[in-house]
């Protein structure tokens, strides 16, 4: 089962500002959002679980970049 995440768990969990997830997302380097319907929006769990992972082996400054649909698609 999936679990969706709105903006305000997001940040609650990676500590991150709005400003600076929509700012990674722009760049490949944060799992853009699921629609969920015309003015609902969210992440899956596991995209999050994913970036957090991908922030511990590599450090701030190698992020791995994520496609469309959220998936990690390898290092900068």
């Amino acid at each position: 089962m999936h679990q969706i995440l709105k903006l305000d768990k997001v940040k609650s969990i990676t500590c991150l500002s709005t400003a600076t997830i929509y700012r990674l997302i722009k760049c490949g380097k944060f799992p853009k959002q699921v629609k969920l319907s015309e003015r609902a929006a969210g992440w899956l769990e596991q995209d999050i679980d994913t970036y957090i992972d991908l922030c511990k082996d590599g450090g701030s400054k190698t992020h791995n970049t994520f496609d469309h649909t959220g998936e990690a698609k390898g290092g900068l």
